[in-house]
């Protein structure tokens, strides 16, 4: 079983504030763990959100100037 983060964890391993998480959760944007009435994300779950919302650069060809 892989580890439940609370809000604050998760907020923190985002770098965003706890508001962030909270409205990723009420958007139904990333999977979430009931416990009682704690709410919880698992660490795979934020790394696999991260992941899926990285951009990668853009590989452009280099241009060459002509020289006088």
């Amino acid at each position: 079983m892989d580890r439940l983060l609370s809000i604050e964890e998760a907020a923190q391993v985002l770098g965003t504030t706890e508001r962030f998480p909270r409205r990723l959760i009420e958007e139904r944007r990333i999977e979430f763990v009931k416990v009682g009435r704690h709410v919880r994300i698992s660490a795979a779950v934020l790394a696999a959100y991260v992941a899926a919302n990285t951009v990668k650069p853009i590989a452009r060809p280099r241009r060459l100037r002509a020289v006088a």
